[in-house]
């Protein structure tokens, strides 16, 4: 599991991350994602701690900390959410409706 990190300042790198998550345990990981038009930071990061024990002591020590101008916005992360096709809709193709007219009444 990782830990959401959010209301980061447009500046902070991965690096600031490690090293700050650092003092709660070993870090695995740093996602810090961008966006994919303006390749501008997003303001939010997860990171990936070696233990839930790790996870919680980054998080009751960072939640609402002033950081580098911000205050921080930390918990444990939750799970991703597969997106909608942006075609919409869900069911089947044309076959799955076909049958419906097929009724004599």
């Amino acid at each position: 599991m990782s830990v959401y990190v959010g209301n980061l300042s447009f500046k902070v790198t991965e690096d600031d991350l490690v090293e700050t998550f650092s003092e709660y345990g070993k870090v695995v990981s740093v996602q810090l994602p961008k966006d994919r038009e303006t390749g501008r930071m997003r303001g939010f990061a997860f990171v990936e701690m070696s233990s839930e024990t790790e996870e919680a002591a980054a998080i009751d020590a960072l939640d609402g900390a002033e950081w580098m101008g911000r205050d921080l916005k930390v918990n444990k992360a939750k799970p991703r959410e597969e997106r909608r096709s942006p075609m919409g809709g869900g069911g089947g193709g044309r076959d799955s409706f076909s049958r419906r007219g097929d009724r004599r009444y």
